[in-house]
């Protein structure tokens, strides 16, 4: 029977709890997974407002994950309006440095941990697969002196892209406007919205990455994906990228015809590129 370990805290933000839920398969292959659910990198006011880890939708790509041998890892991060970039990105550094520090207690490799998302949640795994994320030898929390650093991603519908992706959640989050390009590449608004780009990190020891995509999202559109690919295989990246014909934007491709097996071939990623096996 498997086995779930709810409001995990994996890290305090003055005084604010980071929070996660540990899904534990029946049988474990020795792997964890940080998975982030998609929110648009936004949570309401509201104290009774849900948690991020449990938003219903997610779930079934919790059950594959877990059914296929894998200790899952849901988390909360920190949220637009109240926070805004690069909060929800070092929350998610945050959970990875905490599954490495703490690997022996969860029963997984502190050597090999990956990540999946969906929309925002793909935005940040993309960047946790990117970013070099070094941790820091002095800092006297011992959490925050680990790796960042994913070894395998899965991301659907992931906004890669920002200045090409805007919108309003994207500026909301950012909480700036990149100046057009006539200001100049090296703006401090286009600088940072490069710097929150998962593509403008890649480079040759970037995770491997399956890309899950709709064909007809109108959110993050197709040209999101593509550039993703492109930039994965000129820089020598293992990478996939799975359309799912008709699709729009959600975590069950609505509009899909004839989809494929997707959540099947999230698991036969990470046991290819996670596990080797």
């Amino acid at each position: 029977m498997t086995q779930v370990e709810k409001n995990v805290v994996y890290g305090m933000y003055s005084g604010l709890a980071l929070l996660m839920d540990v899904y534990r398969p029946e049988r474990s292959k020795g792997h964890g997974i940080v998975y982030i659910n998609g929110s648009g990198w936004h949570a309401p006011f509201a104290y009774d407002a849900g948690q991020l880890k449990e938003t219903p939708l997610g779930m079934s790509y919790i059950d594959a994950m877990q059914d296929g041998g894998y200790t899952v890892f849901a988390i909360n991060h920190r949220q637009a309006p109240r926070f805004r970039y690069p909060a929800a990105v070092e929350d998610a550094q945050r959970a990875v440095r905490f599954l490495r520090h703490h690997a022996e207690r969860f029963g997984i490799s502190p050597d090999r941990i990956g990540a999946c998302g969906g929309s925002s949640g793909g935005h940040l795994v993309s960047l946790l697969g990117t970013l070099a994320g070094d941790g820091e030898p002095s800092d006297m929390d011992p959490v925050n002196r680990e790796s960042a650093r994913v070894q395998c991603v899965v991301a659907r519908a992931a906004p890669v892209d920002l200045v090409k992706n805007l919108n309003s959640a994207v500026s909301d989050f950012m909480g700036m406007f990149p100046r057009g390009e006539a200001d100049g590449d090296y703006s401090l608004e286009h600088e940072t919205y490069r710097e929150a780009s998962p593509v403008c990190h890649v480079s040759s020891q970037t995770a491997p990455f399956l890309l899950l995509a709709g064909t007809n999202d109108t959110v993050v559109p197709p040209e999101q994906p593509t550039m993703m690919t492109e930039a994965l295989k000129a820089a020598g990246v293992p990478v996939e990228l799975l359309w799912i014909e008709g699709a729009g934007h959600g975590p069950h491709f609505p509009g899909a015809t004839n989809p494929p097996d997707y959540l099947g071939a999230m698991v036969i990623w990470f046991d290819r590129h996670l596990r080797g096996a």
